[in-house]
C-alpha cells in the first residue's frame, strides 16, 4: 500500500510540473506588426559636413548644424 501512495505522489508531482511548464511555454497571441517609420529628410552640417536627420539638426543663420559648438564656430 505504501508503494501505491508513493507512486501516486510522484505521479501527481510530475503531472503538476508538466502542466505548469506547458502553460509557461504557451504561444503568445500574435500582435499587429508596427507600421514602418516614415523616412525623414537628411541635412548636412554646415561646419563638418556630417549628414543627420533634419529633426536632430540645430538650425542657425547659415544653415543646419550637428551641434551647438559647430553652430557657434561657423557663425561666430
Amino acid at each position: 500500500m505504501k508503494y501505491f501512495i508513493v507512486l501516486a505522489v510522484v505521479f501527481l508531482v510530475a503531472w503538476r510540473w508538466r502542466t505548469a511548464r506547458s502553460s509557461a511555454v504557451a504561444p503568445k497571441p500574435a500582435s499587429k506588426p508596427q507600421p514602418p517609420a516614415q523616412p525623414t529628410d537628411m541635412v548636412a552640417c554646415g561646419h563638418c559636413g556630417l549628414h543627420l536627420p533634419s529633426t536632430d539638426a540645430l538650425f542657425g543663420r547659415q544653415g543646419p548644424y550637428c551641434s551647438t559648438a559647430h553652430r557657434q564656430a561657423a557663425e561666430g
